[in-house]
């Protein structure tokens, strides 16, 4: 009965991913160009409006800095997960063929997905001022990712897949103020991440129940690592987006500013993507594959980056 119940869930993901597909060019893009007059993240994600010594069109420009890079950071984030989700597949390749087509297509999504976030930043850098540096190389972070158990890997992506869920319901989508096009990037985005989020859960349950509990341990041992690995990434891109910002906001800034902000994009950068994902499902689905002492090493680890 459970193998039949998890076939039907595989087999709606299917589904839904053929209902859910777009083209970049013809659904998205659309011959449109995003609106600099507009913020591109919302406030509830940017966190600009905690800088109060910003005027509004600075915390506008700064909403487009950071947005700029919450696009990069998912074309990262897409190469290891299409990478570990083909590997993945072949576990099914002469067994359940409705969990192999929605992994192909899983796959085949995020692949779709790198292209249009390089897409997006060749539109968004020929509308911004020179200077502004993406400094994670894709493919070296993938292969540092990727060297770890997949137990890890798949506990990272369920984790991003998830609170890319919640930005969008919880922020994007209750923004009337967003640029008319990001909003659509990410409503597109979001549609798909949706049966992606139900597949990694499946995928890393299926992998935990191989685990011996040493083999889990290290595991969990490595999702820590890698939780590590993201927050450095976010500690360089924050340092490099106020650099930019600093630069091109048109008007000097004291020192006691310039470090508001710099503390204030590595915050807004923390919450995006480690603080609003431990909340919630993520929590509820690592909860029940870990112990209390394997819970209080990853409650430890994360202690410093919480707010």
């Amino acid at each position: 009965m459970l193998m039949q119940t998890e076939t039907a869930r595989y087999a709606k993901c299917v589904e839904n991913s053929k209902r859910m597909r777009f083209d970049i060019e013809r659904d998205v893009i659309r011959g449109r160009h995003f609106d600099f007059t507009k913020k591109f993240l919302p406030d509830g994600l940017s966190k600009v409006d905690r800088l109060v010594f910003l005027s509004a069109s600075e915390q506008r420009l700064l909403s487009q800095v950071q947005g700029r890079s919450y696009a990069n950071i998912f074309g990262l984030v897409e190469r290891f997960i299409a990478a570990k989700v083909l590997e993945v597949s072949r576990e099914h390749w002469l067994g359940d063929q409705k969990a192999l087509e929605a992994l192909v297509r899983f796959s085949d999504e995020e692949i779709k997905h790198q292209e249009m976030f390089r897409r997006i930043e060749e539109m968004i850098g020929a509308g911004m001022p020179a200077g502004y540096s993406f400094v994670p190389e894709p493919n070296a972070v993938a292969s540092v990712v990727l060297s770890k158990s997949t137990w890890a890997v798949l506990g990272l992506t369920c984790f991003i897949e998830l609170f890319v869920l919640a930005h969008y319901r919880e922020s994007i989508d209750r923004d009337d103020n967003l640029s008319e096009l990001w909003k659509d990037v990410f409503l597109h985005h979001w549609r798909e991440e949706s049966q992606h989020a139900i597949l990694d859960e499946l995928e890393w349950v299926r992998e935990d129940a191989k685990l011996t509990p040493a083999e889990r341990d290290q595991a969990v041992n490595e999702l820590i690592e890698l939780v590590g690995a993201v927050d450095g990434i976010l500690q360089a891109q924050a340092e490099a987006d106020a650099d930019y910002f600093l630069k091109i906001a048109g008007r000097p800034f004291s020192f006691g500013e310039a470090t508001e902000v710099r503390a204030g994009i590595l915050a807004a950068y923390r919450w995006q993507y480690i603080v609003s994902g431990v909340q919630g499902r993520f929590s509820d689905v690592l909860g029940r594959m870990i112990d209390a002492a394997q819970g209080e090493r990853i409650g430890a680890a994360l202690a410093p980056i919480m707010p």
